[in-house]
């Protein structure tokens, strides 16, 4: 079995879908734009300088999930998809998609952002496997908290190492490619059989091209 796996922001979507959610929540719920617009920017500042505080960003994610009502939260993320993502879903990386399931391979995606808001995103891709923080629910709400691994740095890669777990399998013998964007993947990145650098960061290419590792270019990065 082969085992595709993909990274999310910046590598199937051109844009940030966690930050893009938070800012959309924020000004469907009415919060305060300004107090929650300087954290969203000082966590995705942090995260690609490399000095992010990972619990505090869950945290961050999970509580604003909890201000809310899952059944307005569930409104919200329908307008979310027609509105914020939809419009960004790129040919070249459904065809990326498309062609490793033509090939049989076993597809998942392994990203920072919060299940609750990529799972339709993987499903509009058509991807069967979310490899991401799992927010803890409660009587069907959000509580604030979130169960198991965190997916930042090598958290990718214990949750990948659970999901094999589960299904039975190890790195042992099976066949890995993944695809990904980030200098922050790096540790999953160097744990599979294929590395594939996506519409890379500087930092990341420079690393790519010293190991000679693939380079695919979906699409530009937006200006960072």
């Amino acid at each position: 079995m082969q085992l595709a796996l993909f990274d999310l922001d910046h590598t199937l979507l051109p844009i940030d879908s966690a930050d893009t959610w938070s800012h959309f929540v924020v000004r469907r719920g009415g919060l305060d734009a300004d107090d929650y617009g300087s954290r969203i920017r000082h966590f995705a500042e942090t995260y690609r300088a490399g000095t992010f505080d990972v619990e505090g960003y869950v945290r961050f994610q999970m509580e604003l999930l909890a201000r809310f009502p899952r059944a307005t939260l569930d409104r919200w993320h329908a307008e979310f998809m027609d509105q914020a993502v939809r419009p960004h879903v790129r040919r070249e990386a459904r065809d990326l998609v498309e062609q490793h399931r033509r090939s049989g391979d076993e597809l998942a995606l392994v990203t920072g952002t919060n299940a609750y808001v990529v799972t339709p995103i993987a499903r509009e891709f058509g991807i069967q496997h979310v490899l991401a923080v799992e927010p803890q629910t409660a009587q069907g709400e959000f509580t604030g908290g979130y169960v198991g691994t965190h997916t930042y740095q090598s958290g990718k890669v214990r949750k990948v190492e659970e999901w094999l777990g589960r299904h039975g399998l190890d790195w042992a013998g099976l066949s890995t490619v993944f695809y990904s964007d980030s200098i922050n993947d790096l540790p999953l990145l160097e744990r599979v059989t294929r590395p594939v650098v996506t519409n890379g960061d500087a930092r990341l290419n420079a690393i790519a091209r010293q190991r000679g590792w693939e380079m695919l270019q979906l699409f530009e990065r937006a200006a960072e």
